[in-house]
């Protein structure tokens, strides 16, 4: 019986055996993981080494550096250039101040070239001064300004001589006309104006008219106390 079972084993129709691993799924694929990150890090040495050998890694480093430096010095040009901006536009604020400035002197030369025109010109109309230590007055003129207002101006002139006293006075406007078609006359104002000067005094003024007044002629005298030393009359259109 031994020796058939014996026989039965060692022929072709023995029974077969299947010889299984007693490692389970979990610790199998733990090791697959191993086996396959020692392989990874295996190829990746080896590509960095392959890189090392062919100089490829330091042609790379060669470039950054190359990069960098250019880096650098595109932002030291861009901070000149905002430098440059920032300096140029304080250049050109302070260029606007000064044409500001200037255009403000310029507007206030012009008005004081208008005033001496004026000036030359109401002198110009002026006739030479009474002679000895007489007084006169020079370039009278008046005019209505929207029917409430009159407008004059007048030089009044004393002798030349270096050693004339200083006059001491007052002048009286007196203006005449019609006032609701009727006659009128009236002194602007009532106490007059104190006048006191060496050679020479122009005198320039706007008085307010009463309402409903027409004013035909204007008289301006000059006195000395009670005694007139100067008058003059001029009519108005």
């Amino acid at each position: 019986m031994r020796l058939r079972l014996l026989r039965r084993r060692l022929t072709i129709s023995a029974p077969r055996v299947a010889i299984r691993s007693a490692l389970p799924w979990p610790l199998r694929w733990l090791v697959f993981a191993l086996v396959l990150g020692l392989s990874c890090a295996a190829a990746l040495w080896a590509f960095e080494f392959g890189k090392t050998i062919a100089g490829l890694e330091s042609a790379s480093r060669e470039e950054v550096l190359r990069l960098r430096s250019e880096l650098e010095q595109l932002r030291e040009q861009s901070s000149q250039r905002q430098l440059l901006s920032e300096t140029a536009e304080s250049l050109l604020a302070a260029d606007r101040a000064t044409l500001e400035r200037l255009t403000a002197q310029v507007k206030q030369l012009e008005s004081e070239n208008r005033m001496l025109r004026d000036d030359l010109g109401f002198f110009e109309k002026l006739m030479p001064a009474a002679k000895g230590d007489g007084l006169a007055i020079r370039g009278f003129q008046a005019e209505v300004l929207a029917g409430v207002q009159l407008r004059w101006q007048m030089l009044v002139i004393q002798s030349a001589a270096r050693n004339a006293p200083e006059f001491k006075g007052r002048v009286e406007l007196t203006a005449a006309g019609l006032k609701e078609g009727k006659p009128w006359s009236q002194a602007i104002p009532a106490e007059g104006k104190a006048l006191q000067f060496k050679q020479y005094r122009r005198i320039e003024e706007i008085l307010t008219l009463p309402p409903n007044v027409v004013v035909k002629t204007v008289t301006a005298r000059v006195l000395e106390g009670q005694t007139v030393r100067a008058s003059q009359t001029i009519e108005l259109d």
